[in-house]
């Protein structure tokens, strides 16, 4: 289906200096790159999400819980509108209201079949960009996927592979991640499941941090909340802190403190502290590796 912006919005050039989010520090920089749509804001933060273009049947719903904890944050999904994983991650990006941004193996001016037209549309209308390094109407040709994942994981702070066989373009994606030494994460899955058999292997090997649950994407990907929106996150789920735990979090929200300094600025106990500790902590406002210092606003 030919849609107004996506095939009557003319493509512009962009040059390096303003090249969006990381890419034009990273070492897999192109020289040169086509926009449609609108960039991000220097704040926001990239995630590049990817995976196979034949994914389990749970995978889409695998795809929103992961997108969905990056509400209220400075994320911004990158993908690269393939078949699968990464379209998924791109609908889920759009129906939660986070932007997104498509890395194209073709010419923006290109035509794009099915499916893919319309959340390609769908992203030039929320606000987001589809990015490519290939003038015109340029075909995708086999070897421009491989180059295309340079430019997904050159954007962006983390690269997540949600599933993948061991052979693919998103162990790609994850290799040109690890030659820049940004992190690595990957979903665990069955060892059984071909589907996951890439991901475990990077895993195993160590190259790749584990996301347990997906609703911890945004903490192991080190993306913080924007002031309030987890307060505002959690009344809406229907959960509300004590006063005491308010109190603390709203003293401390952007800090790191240690269980004395915390004594010493409140009159609690340390039976009741660790009672408020442990509330933020369950309501994932409060982190701590060694419970000798927390982390408040789990940035």
């Amino acid at each position: 289906m030919e849609t107004n912006l996506l095939y009557n919005e003319p493509y512009r050039e962009l040059f390096r200096d303003n090249y969006p989010l990381l890419l034009g520090a990273s070492k897999f920089c192109p020289k040169r790159l086509f926009c449609k749509g609108t960039l991000p804001s220097a704040d926001k933060i990239g995630i590049a999400m990817v995976g196979t273009r034949r994914p389990t049947a749970s995978a889409e719903e695998l795809c929103r819980r992961l997108v969905a904890s990056l509400k209220g944050t400075n994320a911004i999904v990158i993908s690269g509108l393939a078949q699968g994983i990464d379209c998924y991650c791109h609908k889920a990006a759009l129906e939660a209201g986070i932007p997104t941004i498509a890395v194209l193996a073709q010419g923006l001016d290109a035509k794009i079949d099915g499916e893919r037209a319309t959340i390609a549309e769908r992203i030039l209308q929320a606000g987001g960009a589809l990015l490519s390094e290939y003038e015109s109407d340029t075909p995708a040709y086999k070897g421009n996927f491989i180059a295309r994942n340079r430019i997904i994981s050159g954007l962006s702070q983390a690269t997540l592979v949600v599933q993948s066989r061991q052979k693919g373009g998103a162990l790609l994606t994850a290799q040109f991640c690890l030659d820049e030494d940004k992190p690595l994460l990957a979903i665990p899955g069955n060892f059984d499941c071909d589907l996951y058999s890439g991901t475990n292997a990077l895993l195993d090997s160590g190259r790749a941090k584990p996301v347990f649950i997906p609703e911890s994407l945004r903490s192991v990907a080190g993306v913080p909340f924007l002031e309030g929106a987890k307060i505002e996150q959690l009344t809406t789920c229907g959960v509300q802190l004590s006063s005491a735990a308010q109190k603390v979090f709203d003293r401390f929200n952007g800090f790191r403190k240690t269980f004395s300094e915390l004594q010493e600025d409140f009159d609690f106990k340390a039976p009741e502290l660790l009672a408020i500790l442990t509330e933020l902590e369950i309501s994932g406002l409060v982190t701590s590796k060694d419970n000798f210092q927390f982390y408040f606003n789990g940035a």
